[in-house]
């Protein structure tokens, strides 16, 4: 079962490296009118199921806690990266919010039941230089007057590493609540654009396929494959995979012709991959148990 939560949570950092892609063919939607839109689309699915199994919406009633982290985590970790770009560089903005993995994998030791060892730590911390190398590649530097931009970023890898360590210790509550986080994700949304943004619609039928391919995957099934990965899987693997999606992301740009190949790259896939590899050190190769001694 762990195993198989975890490589459902693979799945969601797949599907978050296509993310880059899909929105830079998206054309000229402003952020938030984007969230509200594939929020929205995020939610069919569940919509369907719904339909379909209407006996499951009993399922959607949960404390107001869970809602309440579910909600924070989903639109909060939006909010805080759209206001962390908009008052800082993308480049150390990005850096900062992306911390969320170790977070994760440290804040791990506080779940019951879980371990933390060295190599978790070295193997997120590896993917933390191997995601370095890959966002810096036009170099960083840290100015006092983005104070606000960092700020926001550093709440937004608490945010997000919060929702999902808490979301473990909510084990029981149902995948199909994150249909009720998405719609709610997307409602909050329409509200700040309406209030902050002037609508843009996509200008033909690759920019709406794009969009629709945004809210079907990286903002839709990912939410629910990530639910289901920290609920049942390794949190700590998963954690230190989760720097692969900047790299898988570059890669993915760099085949479609959106980036240029560098030596960067090669260095960020042998930091990823290795640390992640690292972390998983006892799923790919489970230790012995000590024989007991013969009497």
């Amino acid at each position: 079962m762990k195993i198989k939560g975890t490589l459902i949570g693979f799945t969601a950092i797949l599907m978050w490296s296509l993310l880059a892609l899909m929105t830079a063919a998206s054309g000229s939607v402003p952020p938030f009118q984007m969230n509200a839109m594939t929020f929205a689309i995020g939610s069919l699915p569940g919509l369907i199921l719904l339909a379909f199994r209407p006996q499951r919406i009993r399922l959607l009633k949960q404390p107001a806690k869970v809602w309440i982290i579910g909600i924070a985590g989903l639109f909060g970790y939006h909010f805080l990266y759209f206001t962390a770009l908009r008052n800082a560089p993308a480049v150390e903005a990005g850096l900062i919010a992306y911390l969320w993995p170790l977070l994760i994998v440290v804040g791990s030791a506080l779940l019951p039941g879980e371990r933390l060892r060295w190599y978790h730590v070295a193997g997120a911390l590896a993917g933390l230089c191997g995601t370095v190398a890959i966002i810096s590649r036009n170099g960083v530097s840290f100015d006092q007057s983005y104070l606000l931009g960092y700020g926001a970023a550093l709440l937004c890898a608490f945010t997000w590493s919060g929702y999902s360590l808490l979301t473990r210790s909510f084990d029981r509550v149902s995948t199909d609540v994150v249909t009720g986080f998405c719609l709610a994700t997307s409602l909050l949304s329409l509200i700040c654009h309406l209030a902050l943004e002037t609508t843009v619609w996509p200008a033909d039928g690759t920019e709406w396929m794009a969009v629709v391919g945004l809210g079907l995957l990286p903002v839709g099934a990912a939410f629910y494959a990530w639910d289901y990965g920290v609920k049942n899987g390794d949190i700590q693997v998963i954690g230190a995979a989760s720097y692969a999606a900047p790299l898988l992301s570059t890669l993915i740009l760099l085949f479609s012709g959106f980036a240029e190949p560098s030596w960067r790259i090669l260095v960020a896939c042998v930091l990823i991959t290795g640390g992640a590899a690292l972390a998983a050190k006892e799923m790919i190769k489970p230790a012995r148990k000590a024989e007991s001694p013969a009497e």
